[in-house]
């Protein structure tokens, strides 16, 4: 394993982003092409080009890390540098390059342009993935950030001490108004903490978003009223940013205290001008994350995918769960959650940690594993079938949820925990691994 750097510091003004690549060329040949490509260079040196403007607009290679080799290249369409003979290998390493913030300001659609852009499609590289990003404490003065993040939902669901237990409403869409309704109101009386909608419950003939949301929170305002307990309920807002607009406000005036949009179909300045405007908690869902992260090949990772939608002013943001239904591993689940509580910007500039959102086949079985892992509770833990489908019913699966976080915290094996609990004796049985 080698490494090459440079001996200069990384001043506060300049953006860094870390990259994993696999590519036939000389390691510090393709930083340098990697570095060129995103600032001031093209596949030749033009007359404008100078020395000065170099110094000055260059991105920099601030350090390149040899990983090790490969025999086969992962991703097809790479090419082989010229004038070379005989085997040509192909090795893996970390680079990381830094530009002037100067090159795009405190903008970060022109940031993911920097430090992504045209980089995924090089030649030179068989496979490039952005692992992490870097900012100047800058952006927080250009960008809003959470308005609510943990503390703030655990304020307005009045839940501490404990995760904030929620559910999403299934079928994802099919039910009318009044039957989605229905299984809200049943939900609260079960005593979940938080219901979203599913991503894919829009504005259709036979759910109008509108007429949803009045049933919804209607249900949710009377039990709130009987009980003192208000159930946040994250209607999925998705659309053109002036549909969102209104949307966002009908909830409001409705008494809503949070609105969920599909982070990857509404971008970046979309969800910026919805926090600009916003009085509720936004949840961010990030359906399509598989397009950046499914490949180890390109994309992005997490740690660096996140950042952008926390500084734009997510509140929450899915992460996955463990042993969950879909391809990513616990390993990557956990740091994508510790990364979510992480504050972006070192003292005296702290701040932007959000609410991560544990989902994708939760029951209570992986509660102590969570907790052990993540080592908090401060997380939204949202279970549809592990409280849809208990034997005993819902407020069954809500009380095993209790239950099974009440064991991880008290350092309680779940059998043992189950043995004075039916509620969680029955989910363990029923969720059986």
């Amino acid at each position: 394993m080698s490494e090459a750097q440079t001996n200069q510091p990384i001043e506060t003004n300049r953006i860094q982003a870390r990259y994993w690549i696999e590519t036939a060329y000389p390691l510090d040949d393709a930083a340098a092409i990697m570095a060129g490509e995103q600032s001031t260079g093209t596949f030749v040196r033009t007359p404008g080009e100078t020395d000065e403007l170099r110094a000055l607009y260059a991105a920099r290679v601030e350090s390149v890390r040899e990983l090790g080799m490969v025999e086969t290249p992962s991703l097809s369409g790479s090419g082989l540098p010229r004038k070379r003979s005989g085997p040509i290998p192909r090795r893996t390493a970390e680079v990381t390059l830094s530009w002037p913030l100067a090159n795009m300001g405190t903008s970060l659609p022109n940031l993911l342009a920097t430090v992504a852009g045209n980089l995924f499609e090089l030649k030179p590289f068989s496979g490039l993935k952005l692992l992490d990003v870097t900012l100047p404490p800058d952006f927080l003065s250009a960008y809003q950030g959470p308005q609510f993040a943990v503390e703030g939902t655990r304020r307005l669901t009045g839940v501490y001490g404990r995760p904030v237990i929620g559910t999403i409403i299934k079928p994802s869409v099919g039910m009318t108004t009044e039957q989605t309704a229905a299984q809200v109101r049943m939900l609260a009386e079960a005593g979940v903490d938080f219901i979203k909608d599913d991503e894919l419950q829009a504005d259709g003939p036979h759910c109008p978003f509108e007429e949803r949301v009045a049933h919804v929170q209607r249900a949710l305002n009377d039990h709130a009223d009987r009980t003192g307990k208000r159930v946040m309920y994250a209607a999925n807002i998705t659309g053109e940013i002036d549909q969102m607009l209104h949307r966002h406000d009908l909830v409001a005036a409705a008494g809503g205290t949070c609105v969920m949009v599909s982070l990857n179909s509404i971008g970046l300045p979309a969800l910026v001008v919805l926090r600009r405007h916003a009085t509720l908690a936004i949840h961010g869902h990030r359906n399509g994350w598989g397009m950046f992260s499914r490949s180890h090949a390109t994309g992005m990772s997490f740690i660096a995918y996140q950042k952008f939608w926390r500084l734009a002013g997510i509140d929450h943001v899915h992460v996955n769960g463990l042993r969950n239904k879909f391809c990513e591993d616990d390993a990557s689940v956990i740091a994508s959650a510790r990364e979510c509580l992480t504050p972006m910007f070192a003292p005296p500039h702290k701040g932007c940690t959000i609410m991560p959102v544990f989902s994708s086949g939760q029951s209570a079985r992986q509660a102590p594993d969570t907790f052990k892992a993540l080592g908090s509770m401060d997380l939204i833990y949202a279970a549809g079938g592990g409280i849809l489908a208990h034997p005993a019913g819902p407020a069954a699966g809500v009380r095993s949820l209790h239950q099974a976080w009440e064991a991880a915290a008290a350092g309680m094996p779940l059998a043992d925990y189950a043995t004075m609990h039916g509620e969680l004796r029955a989910a363990l049985e029923r969720f059986a691994e």
